[in-house]
């Protein structure tokens, strides 16, 4: 079993040596920007292209899919890594601006007027303040200056519920 141990151990050791020259020249396909992108700047097909890289960093994006109608968080320049952090879906909702939260359930559907406490973009949760109740509620943005309350962010008075 010793002998066994050892030489599985030999091995393993030598592997790098073994298979190292062999992938020395693998190379993976990225997404760079063709050109430079400012931050802020919506991106489109038209802004990228493909680029052969060795060693990419993990998170590096790898599909134009990934970042077509996103938002560039940082200036790109041209011919570098994208990762996946550097962009998000633009913003349709800011902060303090007004705007319209649905709630929908079996039936019944009401809209109020709310005043949003943080940023976000279509899909993505945001705050929202209730400027009678001043009760805050989070929130899925639906469109621009639109959000969807999910039920399980609104809770009913205790009077009603044991109804």
């Amino acid at each position: 079993m010793f002998r066994f141990n050892v030489i599985v151990a030999v091995l393993l050791l030598a592997a790098p040596l073994l298979i190292g020259p062999a992938f020395a020249d693998a190379q993976l396909r990225v997404v760079v920007p063709a050109h430079d992108i400012m931050r802020g700047q919506t991106i489109t097909d038209a802004d990228l292209s493909y680029q052969m890289v060795p060693n990419a960093q993990p998170g590096v994006v790898v599909s134009m899919n990934d970042l077509d109608g996103m938002e560039a968080r940082r200036y790109l320049r041209a011919g570098e890594t994208v990762r996946a952090d550097d962009v998000r879906k633009p913003i349709v909702i800011t902060k303090g601006s007004l705007i319209t939260m649905t709630f929908e359930a079996p039936g019944v559907t009401l809209t109020v007027t709310g005043k949003a406490m943080s940023e976000g973009g279509i899909g993505e949760s945001v705050t929202v303040v209730n400027p009678v109740s001043y009760r805050q509620i989070v929130c899925t943005v639906i469109g621009p200056g639109m959000v969807r309350a999910d039920s399980t962010s609104l809770s009913l008075p205790n009077t009603l519920a044991s109804r």
